[in-house]
């Protein structure tokens, strides 16, 4: 059995790129989000309400609260990286994750509200993405835990998350 952290993790850690994103990054990173919601849902729209209640490790979410966690998650991505743009370096909130995943519609509701709900958000943030400019990926948003963060690191943490909850679902198929 793999350890805790591989099992956690198991697309790796999230790391902050150190020096802006060039362009082809920047592009395939948006294919990852833009690709997401078809790879969730190719995933999880056959299983029954038993497999989707499997944790894709001990202890943790199971195949329902990832993915009623991933639009949670890329909802508020979206609306700070809107802020960005519309605001200068504004403070943005963070959310209480764990807790999230715990409320009602997290651990017993139907995932295709959540599929659905993430088509459609990633639809929209892939236009917003693509009609940023080079130097639109370097506004920022202050994060009251990582500090500052110009768009194009958020874009490779939300690429990463993308990467890491579809690794989790996989996960939890192949247990």
């Amino acid at each position: 059995m793999a350890d805790l952290d591989t099992l956690r993790y198991p697309v790796g850690k999230f790391e902050r790129p150190v020096a802006p994103l060039d362009r082809a990054t920047r592009d395939a990173l948006v294919k990852t989000i833009e690709d997401t919601p078809a790879r969730m849902r190719a995933l999880v729209e056959k299983l029954s309400d038993r497999q989707l209640e499997t944790p894709y490790r001990p202890g943790g979410w199971s195949i329902r609260q990832v993915v009623h966690h991933v639009p949670d998650s890329h909802l508020n991505a979206y609306v700070r990286m809107k802020l960005a743009m519309t605001e200068d370096t504004p403070t943005i909130r963070t959310y209480e994750e764990q807790r999230w995943a715990e409320l009602p519609e997290a651990k017993s509701g139907d995932v295709s509200m959540s599929l659905s709900l993430l088509e459609a958000l990633h639809r929209r943030w892939v236009v917003f993405l693509r009609n940023l400019s080079d130097a639109d990926f370097s506004r920022a948003y202050l994060h009251p835990d990582m500090g500052r963060m110009r768009l194009d690191e958020v874009l490779a943490l939300y690429g990463w998350h993308c990467h890491h909850h579809v690794a989790h679902i996989e996960q939890a198929l192949r247990a």
